[in-house]
């Protein structure tokens, strides 16, 4: 199974968003990662608008991103691009 659908799971409990898009960009970094290539779920990017994360520092919106993630990156996600807007 792909994590994106249990990427927006968590980041909508996580923070309610009133916009979230998960982009799976796996297949970009497939030359310099052999696991990327194989299982094509290791690179995402997420934009992410909601009040929770409004007036929060970049880094600490980021710490509870990740923090939110943290099952995801134990299931084998590389890199995570994140936006907050």
């Amino acid at each position: 199974m792909s994590l994106e659908p249990l990427i927006r799971a968590a980041l909508e409990a996580a923070f309610q968003p009133t916009n979230l898009d998960i982009v799976n960009e796996s297949n970009l970094h497939a030359g310099h990662n052999p696991e990327a290539a194989a299982t094509n779920d290791t690179h995402y990017r997420i934009r992410i608008s909601a009040d929770a994360l409004s007036g929060k520092s970049r880094v600490n919106q980021h710490r509870e991103i990740n923090a939110a993630l943290k099952f995801a990156f134990d299931e084998g996600l590389h890199a995570l691009a994140i936006e907050v807007k």
